[in-house]
């Protein structure tokens, strides 16, 4: 069986979408059509932009959104088999789901433009950041968060067995980090980020959010979407709806995602989209499953 992948925001890089651009009539449909709805033209800033333009939240979730689904409509045009079952990291849960059926790819690019711009208006609103714990147990960092009570940190991604990123105020995420120092914790990278994604400083942006996807129309899709907040699949428009109004508050939890598709028959994974991050995530996850990077 075969699982189709998505990444999520830090994957861009410039250039990304040109090749498609200029080989694909399709994509180069697709991409002038993005163009129009966003209001700027933002294969401009994927394909000649500075890193700087890139890394801004407002342009990264549409562009990485748009190189992950755009790549998976021109191999679906040109034969590749279509996937048995379909999974995205934090925002390339849209992806999936635009691929899926579950939304229509307009309505899904819609989405992602108004979580980035609430996203980048989060992050001005209330400064945080993140990192990520490497070499540790997911339930020691999980239980180190729950045990600081004075400020805002939380176990925001596990994405494979010992990389658990956490998100947080500035204060929360050093108060964390010394407290697993001082459990043991030898290995904590700070990351360049705008904010404190996928903790409860996200909560503005999501009450905007939830408002937009509730008034959006959610389908049945073709295959089952395994989801972020719980890492199980779904096939009912009104639980994915709901599923995706807790995420941007909710963990991401990649490890056991993974480990349920495969459980469920999953022995090829196809990552579409920049780069190769999720490639290297699923072979620390189990190396034994077939990865193709499409």
């Amino acid at each position: 069986m075969i699982a189709y992948v998505f990444p999520g925001q830090g994957a861009q890089y410039t250039g990304m979408g040109k090749e498609l651009y200029d080989s694909s009539p399709l994509a180069k449909q697709l991409f002038e059509k993005a163009n129009e709805i966003l209001g700027f033209r933002i294969t401009d800033l994927m394909f000649f932009g500075e890193e700087e333009d890139l890394r801004q939240t407002k342009v990264t979730q549409p562009a990485v959104f748009l190189h992950s689904v755009i790549s998976e409509m021109v191999a679906e045009e040109q034969g590749v088999a279509i996937p048995d079952m379909v999974a995205g990291h934090s925002l390339g849960e849209y992806s999936a789901l635009a691929v899926s059926g579950a939304l229509h790819f307009e309505d899904a690019l819609r989405l992602v433009q108004l979580r980035a711009n609430a996203m980048q208006m989060a992050c001005e609103k209330c400064a945080g950041t993140m990192a990520a714990v490497l070499r540790s147990e997911d339930e020691l960092v999980e239980t180190t968060c729950d045990e600081i009570h004075d400020h805002v940190v939380v176990a925001a991604n596990f994405n494979c067995p010992g990389q658990v990123v956490i998100s947080g105020s500035v204060e929360g995420v050093e108060a964390a980090k010394e407290a697993l120092q001082a459990k043991g914790v030898r290995r904590i990278i700070g990351l360049n980020v705008g904010g404190a994604f996928h903790s409860p400083l996200m909560q503005p942006a999501a009450e905007e959010l939830e408002r937009a996807i509730l008034a959006t129309p959610f389908y049945a899709p073709k295959c089952p979407v395994y989801q972020n907040v719980n890492a199980y699949p779904q096939t009912d428009p009104a639980h994915i709806q709901r599923n995706l109004v807790a995420q941007l508050t909710a963990p991401v939890r990649w490890t056991q995602t993974v480990k349920n598709m495969i459980t469920d028959g999953a022995d090829t994974f196809r990552e579409f989209g920049p780069g190769e991050v999720l490639s290297g995530l699923i072979r620390k996850i189990n190396p034994d499953v077939t990865i193709q990077k499409l």
